[in-house]
């Protein structure tokens, strides 16, 4: 099976932060986006992956040949910003047979291991939410089967929500599809949508179910990744102990981090090589090399190498900032 993960859009819900690194990239509980995504992987049966980059793709690259040598890797660059399905499309060379679809701003927990005994020509992963009118959601018929995919329904359809992974049976059908739909120019909003290359595939006869998810974390916006920190770090065992401050869990503190008269936690991620003296933080993500002194942070997300110096609640500071009050 190959597996495409479309990581090329720019993440403007993330900045500062994405001004310096790719969405993937932005920490949660304790490591990237892309690595809690990548760890689920782990036991599938995975001949290669496909990443679709764009803006400071070259940091995705380093990173998965750093922490993830033991997957076969390509890398391909979305150089123009035409949609998903357009993304998807850069990698048609490739596609010969089964495909995964996982896109790298959500978090999913499922059992990839059932797609081998799968019946019908595909999967979408859903979850049940009560607002359906803010989601893709799909609509089935009595046999369990998808019909038709609909964008941000006006009116009820289903309250299944597509989560953004994806299962091909035969990925180069998946890829006419998507040829057809950039041949005949068909886009939403100014993009070729994914779901509309799906629709295709559905009206072609193809016969797709859908598989709900009990766990579906957004990474896309800073309000979203406080949640899926607090989310991830409640199923965490990382309590270090400091002789001169206090941890509250549940917290993630990496490798090297200096912790002096402070109070820290809970759902506080604290990323390697970052400093904290005489500071109370709280439902916090910290990145790398950060430097914290008399401050006082909730909900909060601080760059890596960046420096903070008073007294503050809330903060969204990108890499290599500096901000001081009464300095």
């Amino acid at each position: 099976m190959k597996i495409i993960i479309p990581l090329a859009g720019m993440g403007t819900r993330l900045r500062p932060h994405t001004y310096s690194k790719p969405k993937a990239l932005v920490n949660v509980a304790g490591k990237p986006v892309l690595g809690h995504i990548l760890d689920q992987l782990s036991e599938a049966n995975i001949e290669e992956i496909i990443f679709i980059t764009g803006y400071l793709g070259h940091q995705i690259e380093a990173y998965v040949k750093k922490v993830y040598p033991q997957f076969s890797a390509r890398y391909l660059e979305q150089k123009e910003m035409l949609g998903q399905a357009h993304a998807i499309q850069m990698a048609k060379d490739f596609i010969d047979g089964e495909v995964l679809i996982i896109f790298g701003d959500t978090i999913s927990e499922t059992d990839y291991k059932q797609l081998e005994t799968l019946s019908s020509d595909g999967v979408l992963y859903v979850r049940e939410v009560e607002d359906p009118a803010r989601f893709g959601v799909v609509e089935l018929n009595p046999e369990g089967y998808i019909t038709r995919l609909v964008e941000k329904p006006k009116t009820y359809v289903s309250n299944l929500a597509i989560i953004g992974v994806y299962y091909f049976k035969d990925g180069p059908w998946l890829i006419r599809s998507i040829d057809q739909l950039i041949e005949e120019g068909k886009k939403t909003g100014g993009e070729f949508y994914l779901a509309d290359a799906i629709q295709l595939m559905l009206e072609g006869g193809a016969k797709l179910n859908a598989s709900a998810v009990e766990v579906w974390e957004d990474c896309g916006k800073i309000d979203a990744l406080l949640q899926t920190n607090r989310y991830l770090l409640a199923k965490t065992n990382n309590h270090p102990q400091f002789p001169d401050s206090i941890v509250v869990p549940p917290v993630f503190i990496g490798p090297n981090v200096s912790l002096s008269r402070s109070i820290i936690g809970p759902n506080v991620s604290i990323a390697e090589g970052t400093t904290i003296t005489d500071s109370i933080v709280r439902d916090s993500i910290i990145h790398e090399k950060a430097h914290l002194a008399h401050a006082n942070l909730s909900e909060s997300v601080i760059g890596s190498n960046a420096t903070i110096k008073g007294s503050f609640q809330h903060l969204n500071v990108g890499d290599n900032s500096e901000v001081v009050l009464n300095d």
